[in-house]
């Protein structure tokens, strides 16, 4: 019975070490019958077939080696948007809707606004930004892996975001200065040194998504320096953060000519992302 199934997953789990093992035991179930929380607990007596008792065992023998839990569902959701994901592609994060969000505050009232996403992996600020401020976003992403599951997720949400197979490094060269209201990245920004020591789940995810420098600063540094004069007037940019590095990501752009640069918070008290606005030029 389904109960059954999703009883012996969660004490697999548990037993195994995976910290939130009965909501992962629930993601599972609903990834194999279809059914959400609610319509498992009406299904609970039902029959499972031999095959999906066989995918039970099969995702949880695979999950107990850390092999990320959102690969093994093939999919992910970011602020309630439905997003592919697989490996190749880094897996969309909570705390990248404290980035999202101040996009979003920003383009509010604007009408028309052009907005372009580097390093844009899956898609997840793009298609955020699309859907609920209604702007023209153009997604830039270098590796052909994860472009194919920018271009999926463009299909999957029927949104309007255009994807630019491109490295953010040079391609900046391919569009006009004054272009854009709002630039947003959430660029590689963890130090060569410090990934060999990330959690094992984030060993399976792409190491170019994620290594930025012997610093972790160096897509900071480029897109500030080749971007910037992408912007118009009054134009903001925006970036997610690694811990400790806002004040040294402010003190790259206030040369470049930003003011009204603040941070945002993420829920563990971090300082998540940053946003200035391009004084008149």
């Amino acid at each position: 019975m389904l109960k059954d199934e999703v009883k012996r997953c969660r004490q697999r789990l548990s037993d195994g070490g995976i910290e939130d093992a009965a909501f992962e035991a629930v993601c599972i179930a609903e990834y194999i019958t279809g059914f959400d929380r609610t319509r498992q607990a009406v299904h609970a007596d039902d029959e499972l077939s031999e095959a999906q008792k066989e995918k039970f065992y099969s995702i949880t023998e695979k999950r107990l080696t850390h092999y990320p839990l959102q690969y093994l569902l093939e999919g992910w959701s970011f602020m309630g948007i439905d997003l592919c994901v697989g490996e190749g592609v880094l897996i969309p994060r909570d705390d990248t809707e404290v980035c999202a969000r101040l996009c979003l505050d920003y383009l509010k009232g604007k009408n028309r606004a052009k907005a372009i996403d580097l390093c844009s992996g899956s898609g997840a600020i793009a298609i955020a930004l699309e859907k609920f401020s209604g702007a023209e976003v153009t997604a830039v992403e270098l590796s052909e892996k994860a472009f194919k599951f920018l271009e999926k997720n463009i299909k999957l949400n029927n949104s309007k975001v255009s994807p630019v197979l491109g490295d953010v490094f040079k391609c900046y060269s391919d569009f006009p200065d004054n272009s854009f209201d709002l630039i947003v990245s959430n660029p590689p920004y963890i130090a060569t040194d410090e990934l060999k020591g990330l959690q094992a789940e984030v060993q399976f995810e792409p190491m170019s998504a994620l290594d930025g420098g012997a610093d972790g600063l160096i897509f900071y540094r480029e897109i500030v320096k080749n971007w910037s004069g992408k912007l118009k007037s009054g134009g903001a940019l925006v970036f997610e953060l690694g811990e400790n590095q806002a004040k040294a990501v402010a003190e790259m752009m206030k040369p470049q000519g930003f003011g009204n640069i603040r941070t945002e918070l993420d829920f563990g008290g971090t300082q998540r992302a940053i946003i200035g606005t391009m004084l008149d030029k």
